[in-house]
């Protein structure tokens, strides 16, 4: 799978289903273009088994105010639309893995 770039309008659906992981960041915040490569890296690994989704906030400030998100990057983990756990910050590709498997 490819990872998704979502707005405001098509987030809920690209949660909607399975197990996501969603990428809150912005093109100015040096962590989130630390992770970038991190999340094409596990997208290639796991893709099928997790989706990324990946939300610019200074575009869609209305899904990043509904989730509170106070820092970037901010990761969120969905299972069937119900958020399951919550993290900011850069991670290793191993603590994202971690991450995953232990939230959902």
């Amino acid at each position: 799978m490819a990872i998704v770039h979502a707005t405001d309008q098509t987030f809920p659906q690209e949660i909607s289903n399975g197990t996501v992981l969603v990428d809150f960041w912005a093109t100015w915040c040096g962590p989130c273009k630390m992770i970038a490569p991190v999340l094409e890296e596990l997208d290639s690994e796991i893709g099928n088994d997790v989706k990324i989704v990946k939300v610019d906030v200074d575009n869609n400030q209305g899904t990043a105010a509904d989730y509170q998100i106070m820092s970037i990057p901010s990761l969120l983990l969905f299972v069937d639309g119900e958020l399951k756990a919550k993290t900011a910050g850069f991670m290793p590709k191993e603590a994202l893995v971690d991450f995953i498997n232990d939230n959902k």
